[in-house]
């Protein structure tokens, strides 16, 4: 049985937890930083658990992680 391939680009989004949990990143923290609260931005920059309808597909992407 042949090795399978990590996707690219989910290998720089996604990483697992100890307990096999999707860890993700938040979305909008690269530009339009004006209109955003300092609050908000602080809170942008921690990491959250990917949703459960979603981790099955993204462990599939990254196999070996």
């Amino acid at each position: 049985m042949p090795k399978i391939k990590t996707h690219s680009g989910a290998k720089k989004r996604f990483k697992l937890s100890k307990n096999g949990k999707v860890i993700r990143y938040h979305a909008n923290k690269s530009h339009i930083l004006n209109k955003k609260t300092t609050k908000r931005k602080r809170g942008l920059r921690k990491t959250t658990v990917a949703d459960k309808t979603n981790t099955a597909q993204i462990k599939r992407l990254i196999p070996y992680k």
